[in-house]
């Protein structure tokens, strides 16, 4: 009989530890898996907000405070990336949707856009960036002051680009995404004290498995209707596609090529950031009360998202390797000071 219950509890650790060393294979498989299933996502739907709450959980959970006080050290840096995440992408969002009359011609199109712009950066890009072996410290810490400003820069863009496109007001919309944000860490913090840092980091596999289940859970739930709408509305339903495909690699292009000074191997870590917006903070914050072009506009985004990290780890590899040897290059090989002296 002890047996049993000890199998109850390894089996699964079991399944999470090597769903968890799948990296962006297992990423790039959930997408697949929510769109060959639509009765799942009919049946998550209704969990969309607790799916996000455990995914922010668990990411606040692993933040390196170590690491983060060390880059707070040096705030130029994040301080650039972060007004461009929170202030200059959803700025450039809003007045070409404007200027194109995007908002007469599509509002639910363009509550989609402009919801994505004034998102937050995925919980999740630092753990990506790290499986496609980049640099995930600097974006951890431009996440984190990205997110705590997001309920603040969200709440002013959406008076100023939404009117009453929303179902909520700004003010409200900004709240939200605070009690959000706050409970997430708070619960986070509380995980951290009881089971200590060093059990976090020593169980990060199967954490890394458990966290594709709950973006499994998540991607079902917004694209349950996927494929019936992919025979219903084909050409628009692909149109949404690539459109979400072109503004993800925009965003990775035009962030990359910004911050390309501090090393191309940091500023795609920076782009990847950029790009992979929380739209199901955003979801969470509205309660879902979106019309059905928004919602399907975020189910596409789930393509690039999750495809994208798969896509562009041999490139992030290629450049890594890179930027050690020109480190490696600098460093004084031994010898060499005798021969200065000399």
């Amino acid at each position: 009989m002890p047996s049993f219950f000890q199998n109850l509890f390894v089996l699964p650790l079991r399944g999470l530890t090597w769903l968890g060393g799948q990296g962006t294979r297992a990423v790039a498989a959930v997408v697949f898996i929510a769109l060959a299933v639509p009765p799942l996502g009919a049946l998550l739907r209704p969990y969309v907000t607790e799916a996000i709450f455990v995914l922010l959980c668990i990411s606040f959970m692993r933040v390196d405070l170590a690491a983060l006080s060390g880059h707070l050290r040096r705030p130029a840096l994040v301080a650039t990336a972060t007004a461009w995440t929170v202030i200059g992408v959803p700025v450039i969002v809003g007045l070409i949707v404007h200027l194109t009359g995007l908002t007469a011609r599509s509002p639910g199109l363009a509550l989609a856009m402009m919801l994505q712009s004034m998102a937050s950066p995925m919980m999740a890009s630092p753990a990506l960036a790290a499986l496609m072996g980049l640099d995930a410290t600097l974006v951890l810490v431009t996440l984190v002051t990205a997110t705590a400003l997001v309920p603040f820069t969200a709440s002013l863009f959406a008076s100023l680009f939404l009117g009453d496109m929303l179902s909520v007001t700004p003010a409200t919309l900004g709240l939200k995404l605070i009690g959000i944000l706050a409970a997430s860490l708070l619960a986070a913090t509380v995980i951290r004290w009881v089971f200590g840092a060093a059990a976090i980091q020593r169980h990060r596999r199967p954490i890394d498995g458990f966290n594709i289940v709950i973006l499994l859970i998540f991607a079902a739930a917004i694209m349950g209707d996927v494929a019936s709408d992919l025979v219903a509305q084909p050409v628009f339903t692909i149109g949404l596609a690539l459109l979400s495909f072109t503004i993800y690699f925009t965003l990775l292009a035009i962030t990359t090529l910004l911050f390309r000074r501090i090393g191309y191997e940091r500023a795609l870590a920076l782009g990847l950031m950029v790009s992979q917006r929380n739209l199901g903070l955003m979801l969470a914050a509205t309660a879902g009360a979106l019309p059905p072009t928004t919602w399907l506009y975020f189910a596409m985004t789930q393509f690039p998202i999750h495809l994208a990290p798969y896509m562009l780890t041999p490139i992030a590899r290629r450049l890594t390797a890179r930027a050690t040897l020109a480190t490696a290059k600098k460093r004084p090989r031994p010898g060499d000071e005798m021969k200065i002296i000399s």
